[in-house]
């Protein structure tokens, strides 16, 4: 897994979405994070120990490449517009799905 900033992030999945484009998925993950690594004992709970501040850690995959990113609460506004803008232009190429019309319920014979 590649941890990137946040614009090398954008310019990555930018480049995921069009080498899937003809065929493939691209997964995109979002969690909240805390700035650990290493999953924290059971016997000793630290629960006092809270984050300066909140963080969000994004992932995304097509199956054979991982990158990932982690944006502070201060940058969220700018990267949440930046990643929309990027979505909107890279979701195209969705199928529609075929709506089936609703058929007219039948009368109970009297």
């Amino acid at each position: 897994m590649v941890l990137l900033e946040s614009e090398q992030f954008l310019t990555e999945l930018t480049r995921l979405f069009q080498k899937c484009r003809s065929s493939g998925s691209v997964f995109i993950t979002l969690k909240k994070y805390d700035g650990r690594t290493k999953p924290t004992p059971r016997k000793s709970s630290v629960e006092g120990l809270e984050p300066a501040e909140n963080k969000c850690l994004l992932r995304a995959t097509d199956g054979k490449r991982k990158i990932s990113t982690v944006v502070s609460s201060k940058e969220v506004n700018k990267f949440q517009m930046a990643y929309s803008n990027l979505l909107r232009a890279n979701m195209d190429g969705l199928k529609k799905r075929d709506k089936k019309s609703k058929s007219k319920k039948t009368k109970p014979a009297q």
